[in-house]
This record gives structure tokens, C-alpha cells and sequence, in this order.
């Protein structure tokens, strides 16, 4: 559990836009951050193509532990963050380091209202390599400057 406070923590700063602290490097490599994107695409994709399965797919191990299936996953994400499925628009954020090799990942979305949201997502690294998706959290946005 003290693990994962501090990614919270870190996590909850990045979305609300207080700075990050304890960086692991600089920058991720233009590979990592291409692979970091790259996930959360397409698990974007899978729930926009109704496919709970292959979305649940890109969830780290203790997500797909907390939910057990994909038919609860996707019933949270229906109930909690539909603007999430089937999004007007995105705009990807450049991904940056954090914590212990983790990642995060900032999307803004324009829902089927025309409201802005921020999705910043937390990736962590799986011990055989591919990045997997530890967390996300929406909130309103009001800006307009993704990159």
C-alpha cells in the first residue's frame, strides 16, 4: 500500500496541474513515449469499439485483479467515465516520467456534449516489457493547449 500513495499522490498532482516531483529521468525516450501513447490509443479503440475484452487487456495486473473481469471493468467505465467511450476528439498530451519507471500519459477529450475532459493516465511498466495502464483519473478542462 505505501507503493501506491505515492503514485496517487503524483498522479492526483499531474491531473490537477501541480508540478511533479521525484522524477525517475527527464524525459522518456521518443520510443517510450510512442509506446505509452500507444496503449492508451488503443485502449481508447477497444472501448470505443465495444470491445471490454481487449480493453481490459491493456489494464496492469492489480487493476485486472480489483475489477476480476472485463464485463465489471467495462461497467465501471461505463457508470464512471463515459466520456471515455466514443470520445468527439482527443488530444495527446506529450508523455512524461515518473516514479519508479512509471508514466504518465495526459489526454483531453471532447465528449458527445462538446464538454472538455483531462484523462491523465498512469502506466506502469510490466517486468517483460509492455507498458500497462495502473490508473486514470477524469477531470473537467477548461484549457486548450495540448500538444
Amino acid at each position: 500500500m505505501m507503493r501506491r500513495r505515492p503514485a496517487l499522490a503524483w498522479l492526483a498532482g499531474a491531473c490537477l496541474g501541480q508540478p511533479l516531483v521525484a522524477r525517475a529521468a527527464d524525459e522518456l525516450s521518443e520510443r517510450e513515449v510512442r509506446n505509452v501513447r500507444q496503449v492508451v490509443e488503443a485502449q481508447l479503440r477497444a472501448m470505443a469499439e465495444g470491445d471490454g475484452d481487449k480493453a481490459f487487456f491493456y489494464a496492469a495486473p492489480a487493476i485486472r485483479a480489483q475489477f476480476g473481469s472485463a464485463a465489471r471493468f467495462m461497467a465501471m467505465v461505463l457508470g464512471t467515465y463515459p466520456m471515455l467511450v466514443r470520445p468527439l476528439s482527443t488530444v495527446f498530451f506529450r508523455a512524461t516520467p515518473g516514479d519508479d519507471g512509471q508514466a504518465l500519459q495526459v489526454v483531453q477529450l471532447r465528449d458527445r456534449e462538446g464538454r472538455l475532459w483531462r484523462a491523465s493516465y498512469l502506466l506502469m511498466r510490466r517486468p517483460d516489457g509492455p507498458w500497462r495502464i495502473a490508473g486514470c483519473l477524469v477531470a473537467p478542462d477548461s484549457s486548450s493547449n495540448a500538444t
